[in-house]
């Protein structure tokens, strides 16, 4: 009887989050919430847009389509709870809701990791192989980048949080973070975890580190390719066509790389919170507004839609 008691799950687990600056969680609520409107805009406008215009209709803004949708699910998959949390003096969540929630998480974080390389594929091609880019990039192939990207994250999260959600955990139910993260799960567990994080270490160097050094050999390619170009327009525009990407990838892999180098002291971990906070927040509202405000043809594809739709209501409004 004891034995089953001592490997019970909880009903609900406790995000202690920010809680202990209570002072702070009024403005973060109006600060992510502001930044969780922006965000789902942002990137539903970049979704939009792309799907309208046929000249967007290419390999580099179909996966462009893919990173907002993920930008839109992860944000949505924490954000809400995190404002519920916020708001009132409850800060639990279902043990459902939370195993429900690091499955998502752990999947679409895997996922955009994957994504971001094949994006910097794309542009290598673009690149590096003008001449046969159409050629490379072709619609089928596309389609397979994409749906290896999503079914990967999905392949690693199903494995690793499956393993996670088995792990007794003794009725331990506080976590010290704004979200169930598969690790801090683990860290609750009253056995042995060595399988565990084995998996985990495994499961971070094929789909953080492989990527990201796919996308370092590719942008290094690209930089000699530039080097290469000798007019000055024929570099800024090749520039032009990688920056918005390179920006994407700074902020993303600069967030994670900062978070976990950091040493297991108190003050990194509540340091950890705002970093997360940064990548769960921040990042999928800035992504959408570097990829719009620096690229003429996101900027021209959306004037010509709304002037196209004012147009078509003036008409309308004119015939009433």
């Amino acid at each position: 009887m004891m034995g089953t008691v001592n490997v019970s799950y909880p009903e609900v687990f406790v995000l202690l989050g920010f809680s202990d600056r209570p002072l702070l969680e009024p403005v973060l609520f109006i600060v992510v919430s502001g930044f969780y409107v922006v965000s789902i805009l942002g990137n539903g406008v970049i979704i939009l847009v792309s799907c309208m215009d046929v000249s967007l209709h290419t390999p580099m803004y179909f996966f462009l389509v893919n990173l907002s949708f993920l930008d839109i699910s992860f944000s949505t998959s924490i954000i809400p709870q995190l404002l519920v949390n916020l708001w009132g003096p409850q800060k639990t969540i279902s043990y459902g809701g939370c195993v429900v929630q690091f499955y998502i998480s752990h999947w679409l974080g895997a996922t955009e990791c994957v994504l971001l390389a094949v994006m910097s594929y794309d542009r290598y091609a673009a690149i590096c192989r003008p001449l046969h880019y159409t050629a490379i990039m072709h619609p089928e192939l596309c389609l397979r980048l994409a749906v290896t990207s999503w079914l990967g994250g999905l392949t690693t999260s199903m494995v690793g949080s499956t393993l996670t959600i088995l792990l007794p955990l003794c009725g331990n139910n506080r976590i010290d973070h704004f979200f169930c993260e598969m690790p801090l799960i683990m860290q609750l567990a009253c056995v042995d975890t060595s399988l565990n994080e084995m998996e985990m270490y495994l499961a971070s160097f094929i789909f953080v580190v492989l990527p990201l050094g796919l996308i370092l050999v590719s942008y290094s390619q690209i930089a000699r390719a530039v080097l290469k170009i000798r007019s000055a327009e024929g570099r800024r525009k090749a520039f032009n066509t990688c920056s918005s990407h390179v920006a994407v990838v700074s902020l993303f892999y600069g967030s994670i790389i900062f978070m976990y180098l950091q040493p297991a002291k108190s003050n990194s971990h509540e340091q950890g919170k705002f970093i997360a906070l940064f990548y769960t927040v921040v990042t999928p509202m800035l992504n959408p507004l570097i990829y719009t405000l620096r690229n003429k043809d996101v900027k021209n594809a959306l004037r010509h839609i709304v002037l196209e739709n004012c147009c078509r209501f003036t008409r309308k409004w004119g015939q009433t």
